[in-house]
């Protein structure tokens, strides 16, 4: 008797244990898909906004949401290339490796441009924008070469392996024609009845 209660008492502990951890893992699932869903929810509430002031605001301060918002599109947009591409071609961790420090540069120069939206001084801030404009022209043409390369490579990969696979049906289709190929010559007919008896 005491040896059921032990074993029941165990299947429960064991029970208990493996909701719990299914439990926590589900919470975390759940918990990091509302952090990227709140993240990717302000990301395009920054941008329409950056559209916005880039179009509502004549001068400098339109031109720093100009700025702003072609660093963070090009940044977003190599980011998720990469990261699509590099599931299926471990090669371009490097390339990912790159992006991570470029973004770092990006961050710091939109933090940058963030702060000088508030400044007061117009024509302090008229004399930044050009050298402004000339990094983030540096970082969107650095982010958009990655993205450019990476999109080529997944297009070659693409186009060797579907000529790959031309080349591999032609042969298969070849072999399930092999009647055509060795088709035996025809045998001769028999002689009527009449020329043989003659």
């Amino acid at each position: 008797m005491e040896i059921a209660a032990v074993v029941i008492l165990l299947l429960f502990t064991s029970f208990l244990t493996v909701g719990v951890v299914a439990t926590v893992r589900t919470v975390r699932a759940v918990k990091r898909g509302v952090e990227r869903t709140g993240l990717q929810a302000r990301r395009m509430v920054e941008d329409t906004t950056l559209r916005a002031r880039s179009i509502a605001q004549p001068g400098p301060a339109g031109r720093l949401a100009e700025l702003r918002l072609s660093l963070r599109t090009s940044i977003v947009s190599t980011r998720e290339a990469l990261e699509s591409e590099a599931a299926s071609d471990p090669s371009l961790s490097e390339a990912m490796g790159l992006l991570t420090r470029l973004r770092s540069h990006a961050k710091q120069l939109d933090a940058e441009l963030r702060l000088l939206e508030r400044e007061p001084d117009r024509e302090r801030l008229t004399a930044r924008l050009p050298e402004l404009e000339e990094r983030t022209r540096r970082i969107t043409h650095s982010a958009d070469s990655l993205r450019w390369a990476a999109q080529d490579r997944a297009r070659q990969f693409a186009d060797d392996d579907l000529a790959a696979l031309g080349r591999d049906i032609d042969v298969e289709a070849g072999a399930l024609r092999h009647w055509t190929q060795a088709a035996p010559a025809p045998a001769a007919a028999p002689a009527p009845e009449s020329k043989r008896l003659a």
